[in-house]
């Protein structure tokens, strides 16, 4: 039954993808309406074995966008985009969450910290709708004059290390504990152990191939994938296993690894290896939103009803004012600020990953967290990517070569 679900995933994700972009739609739509539909939730066609692993390959697919970012990020331009970079990892996810706090007890009837809970769930933007499509518009050279694309990468990667930290605390305060200021530590330690992680994984791999190159070993493109993408792996094992030591942010260090194997290498051996990673996401990119899909429960979108709806949008409101305040002083245009407003809108990855942790803690929020969820899913990623796909080419200048 196993490959039959994988069968599906591919066939069905594919097609659905194929007929979302004839008719004038981005693709991941179509994968996720397949996720949805042959969902344990709806038809029930997947095999448990899948379902058991989904999050695992989830996050495979995730690592595979994350190099390819890495590979296609100019350093020296994500040192131009500077201080409105840092600030987009934690504003407009901060101004979320406010949103949340102050709105939801009115109205959703939960209380502060139940809100607060369902803020840190909500305010996460979703990397695996968000870089790529950075990637495709620094490949394009898209806005990347003003390094737009590599700013709201960056920021959209570290966005999600400081929501789960977050998200963690809040938690721990609903079930009766107390914030610790060492919780919200966790936050810039994550962000810089990743990067020194991450950066001394991508000198030793570069130094790997220089060696063979040396030694008159050629290597070929496929090889370096594997290396590459083996070195990932073992970036998110070590955050798993010193977790309880110090925290390490495994998706930062992947990226932050490819960074620095792109620097060192020549252009045309990165550019082969984007290339590579190209291709892979293919694949991944199928698994990824169709498990996504799979992963929402459209029975909570009916009890969430019409205050979730206004809810959610409410939020959003508060979350474009803190992409505003980020880009204040900066020399971007009105439409492109609308565009980085845009572009922070989809939810989708973490959403799915953790909305159903509240409930499966027996927090009386649960319920509740978990219907805004699976509608934020369902009308944000669509709404973000529409969004991104549609207006790029009208709001951002192209890049004179």
């Amino acid at each position: 039954m196993m490959f039959l679900s994988l069968a599906l995933i591919f066939l069905l994700g594919l097609s659905a993808a194929s007929i979302f972009e004839k008719i004038g739609l981005p693709r991941i739509i179509g994968m996720l309406v397949v996720g949805i539909i042959i969902s344990p939730y709806v038809l029930g066609l997947l095999d448990s074995s899948i379902l058991g692993i989904s999050p695992e390959l989830r996050q495979t697919a995730l690592i595979i966008i994350l190099i390819k970012a890495g590979l296609s990020l100019d350093l020296s331009d994500l040192r131009k985009a500077g201080r409105p970079a840092v600030m987009m990892s934690f504003v407009p996810a901060c101004f979320e969450i406010a949103g949340y706090t102050v709105f939801a007890p009115l109205l959703l009837g939960t209380n502060r910290i139940d809100s607060a809970v369902m803020g840190a769930v909500l305010s996460a933007v979703s990397p695996a709708v968000v870089v790529p499509r950075m990637v495709k518009l620094i490949e394009e050279k898209r806005g990347t004059e003003k390094c737009i694309p590599q700013m709201i990468l960056a920021g959209a990667s570290c966005d999600d290390i400081f929501v789960i930290v977050l998200f963690s605390t809040f938690v721990t305060m609903a079930q009766g504990g107390s914030a610790k200021v060492s919780d919200f530590l966790n936050i810039p330690v994550s962000i810089v152990l990743g990067i020194l992680l991450g950066t001394l994984a991508g000198i030793c791999v570069h130094f790997l191939f220089e060696r063979a190159f040396r030694r008159n070993h050629t290597i070929s493109s496929t090889t370096k994938v594997i290396v590459i993408l083996g070195t990932a792996f073992l970036l998110m094992a070590v955050e798993t296993l010193v977790k309880s030591y110090a925290a390490v942010s495994g998706l930062l260090a992947i990226v932050a690894m490819a960074c620095i194997i792109r620097l060192r290498s020549d252009k045309n051996v990165s550019s082969r290896l984007s290339e590579k990673f190209g291709k892979l996401w293919i694949g991944a990119e199928v698994i990824l939103f169709v498990l996504v899909g799979a992963a929402v429960d459209v029975r909570y979108t009916l009890a969430a009803g019409l205050s979730a709806l206004l809810m959610i949008f409410i939020a959003l409101a508060f979350r474009a004012v803190g992409v505003f305040i980020c880009l204040l002083g900066t020399k971007l245009t009105a439409k492109e600020r609308l565009f980085c407003i845009i572009a922070y809108l989809p939810k989708a990855t973490v959403q799915a990953a953790i909305g159903s942790v509240p409930l499966s803690l027996g927090l009386p929020c649960g319920k509740t967290v978990l219907s805004v969820a699976v509608l934020a899913i369902l009308i944000t990623a669509p709404l973000g990517a529409i969004g991104i796909d549609r207006t790029y080419s009208r709001l951002l200048e192209k890049e004179e070569i």
